[in-house]
């Protein structure tokens, strides 16, 4: 299993957030790419993936692969999903999780409580972390990263505590769902002698 961890600094937490502004919903729009570069091949969805994305450190949303449905490679359809996510937060009591739709779920947990719940080798991506390259392929990696903004200060000092490793994917910073790309092609090309 590939699990990813996004969090979420700014987005509502009202399911009457607008499709049309996604940028203006507390940079949802990042989240959206994160959720489809996470799931989305070519005409097929990764199943052994699960994405959470933490928001505002009250709430997480669970995509889970295996069960996922709905998803279409654009950034409305997904934030369609994440609103009725939203609208059934009422349900979701402590960490007993609401569904909204086939793979969609939401609860009532931080950061702390998603780690909780992840199992396998927990990997900070950071610009300082040591080079994937260099690394050996963890079989079950769940990877942690920010949304626009960096992580803050409590959330890496929780990172600093829980994970395994704090890896780098390569030389230049980039975009958290570019991240997710790169991640995913160097777990699908481990052990690749040639294409």
């Amino acid at each position: 299993m590939r699990q990813f961890v996004v969090l979420g600094h700014e987005v509502p937490l009202d399911a009457d957030l607008s499709l049309d502004d996604l940028t203006g919903a507390g940079r949802l729009d990042v989240l959206c790419r994160c959720v489809n570069s996470a799931f989305c091949l070519s005409h097929a969805i990764r199943e052994d993936t699960r994405v959470w994305l933490v928001l505002r450190d009250e709430f997480a949303i669970r995509f889970e692969g295996s069960a996922l449905r709905n998803l279409n490679p654009d950034e409305r359809s997904t934030a369609a999903l994440v609103r009725g996510a939203l609208d059934e937060k009422d349900g979701a009591i402590g960490h007993m999780a609401a569904e909204s739709s086939p793979g969609v779920s939401i609860s009532r947990r931080g950061l702390a409580g998603v780690l909780d719940e992840l199992d396998g080798t927990l990997l900070e991506l950071h610009e300082e972390g040591e080079p994937v390259v260099e690394s050996d392929v963890p079989a079950d990696p769940a990877f942690v990263l920010s949304d626009h903004r960096d992580f803050i200060a409590r959330e890496a000092e929780l990172l600093t505590e829980r994970a395994d490793r704090r890896v780098r994917l390569g030389p230049e910073r980039l975009h958290a769902d570019h991240a997710i790309t790169v991640a995913h092609n160097w777990l699908d090309t481990s052990g690749f002698a040639r294409y």
